[in-house]
């Protein structure tokens, strides 16, 4: 039995070695037990982009405050006819909501009462001038006759100064009259100016819209209380014109150098799945924000919503053009980054491909198309040949990460290339690193008999 178990232990061991030379053996880097991934070269254009977040804005809002305190009475009616509400369409003049005018008329009844007292102070000022003047005419002829006398026996000395000092008086009384006409008129000025300004506290009271467009935010209710202090409450956000809106977008600092003016951006919505926008970018603002130390600018996107089915602060999902190439060869990025073995490249071609056919140049694009500037770089594809690969230089251009514009010769369309390999082991199934092994058995164990 012992012979038997023996027997069984070398040939076990035999086989072992066998399988063990043949995995050896199809393992070499011959690509005896390897397949290559592959992918077909294509035509077509080539866009590289910049990718960030933005949010639709109106190109133009028109805050709509309240000046006065009060309570809100009612709220206006809108071009259709409606109660002013969120989406009302609304004209230049419009009544969007009445604040209790109780107050602002009394106010300007006081102002009037205080106007017509005015007025008559002035008219009394004015009479009292009268008189001064009378009386200062009265004072001169008597002065005057009172000259012509002189100090004599028959005018005594202290009625002759008597007649010069009541003509000097009235000569100030008049002065003194005028000033206070003066005065009185400008009390008036006053009492007017305060009436108009009762008056425009009063229209106050009756919110209108300063422009025709879209109330996009109604902040207030009937009944509710506006305090107005020293910033004016908000009560309406007003859109002048939904057909023209843009769209903010924070650009992080590693991209605003490849942002301009007029750049041509397309843009999505979570609301209109599958449908594109356009727009071109408008202004880069110069304001950055910082936020967790990480820098970003303001850009602004100029779009056309004639039809109106972009509503304001939806999310938009935006791409900046910065290249494009057209009808180019594109070939799998992975190609270009891929490397094979000494053993897997054909015998021939091991020493490098043959001189004279490394491009130098990409193709040149039509200036209507030609959108920026690629920088050509050398680059090496390869194909299969047989079990071997066979290299092809390239002139790589552009890329957008997945994909790489390529020229070349020899390149057309449809040529497979290699993007990897992929051992049939590793195919067939993988180990679980994870697995739990059964313990060995100690040394010298035999099985029960």
């Amino acid at each position: 039995m012992k012979k038997w178990i023996k027997r069984m232990a070398g040939g076990a061991l035999v086989l072992g070695a066998i399988g063990t030379a043949f995995a050896l053996f199809f393992q070499r880097g011959d690509g005896g037990n390897k397949s290559f991934r592959t992918a077909r070269l294509t035509r077509g254009d080539l866009l590289v982009t910049i990718d960030a977040t933005g949010t639709r804005e109106p190109e133009e809002v028109v805050d709509v405050g309240a000046q006065v305190a009060g309570q809100i009475l009612k709220l206006g009616i809108d071009a259709d006819g409606k109660t002013v509400d969120y989406g009302s369409r609304v004209k230049e003049g419009t009544v969007l909501a009445i604040i209790d005018k109780a107050l602002a008329e009394a106010d300007v009844k006081q102002a009037e009462a205080q106007v017509e007292s005015a007025k008559a102070g002035v008219r009394r000022a004015e009479a009292d001038l009268e008189q001064l003047k009378a009386r200062l005419l009265q004072a001169r002829r008597d002065w005057e006759r009172a000259q012509k006398l002189g100090p004599s026996e028959a005018l005594a000395q202290a009625t002759y100064d008597g007649y010069q000092s009541a003509y000097e008086i009235a000569k100030a009384n008049v002065a003194v009259g005028e000033a206070a006409v003066l005065q009185a008129k400008a009390g008036l000025a006053q009492a007017e100016t305060s009436l108009w300004r009762a008056n425009r506290n009063l229209g106050y009271c009756t919110i209108t819209s300063p422009v025709k467009g879209v109330v996009i935010d109604r902040r207030v209710n009937i009944g509710q209380t506006v305090v107005a202090s020293l910033n004016a409450p908000s009560l309406f956000l007003i859109a002048k014109d939904l057909k023209r809106m843009q769209v903010w977008v924070a650009v992080n600092e590693a991209d605003v150098a490849k942002i301009y003016p007029g750049q041509p951006v397309t843009f999505t919505v979570d609301a209109l799945p599958g449908e594109t926008f356009s727009g071109e970018v408008v202004k880069v603002r110069l304001n950055a924000s910082m936020t967790q130390n990480v820098v970003t600018y303001t850009v602004e996107i100029a779009t056309d919503n004639s039809a109106g089915r972009l509503l304001p602060y939806l999310t938009a999902n935006v791409k900046f053009e910065v290249s494009r190439r057209d009808n180019v060869l594109l070939v799998p990025s992975a190609a270009l980054r891929w490397t094979p073995s000494v053993e897997q490249v054909a015998p021939e071609h091991r020493n490098g491909p043959p001189a004279g056919r490394v491009p130098t140049s990409l193709p040149p694009q039509p200036p209507a198309e030609a959108t920026t500037r690629t920088e050509a770089r050398p680059g090496m594809i390869y194909v299969r040949e047989g079990p071997f690969v066979r290299p092809i230089p390239v002139m790589a251009g552009l890329s957008d990460g997945s994909r790489t514009e390529v020229a070349g010769e020899g390149l057309t369309e449809g040529l497979e290339v290699v993007t990897g390999v992929e051992t049939a082991a590793a195919s067939a199934g993988t180990t679980n690193p994870f697995t739990p092994k059964l313990p060995r058995p100690p040394r010298g164990w035999m099985p029960p008999r």
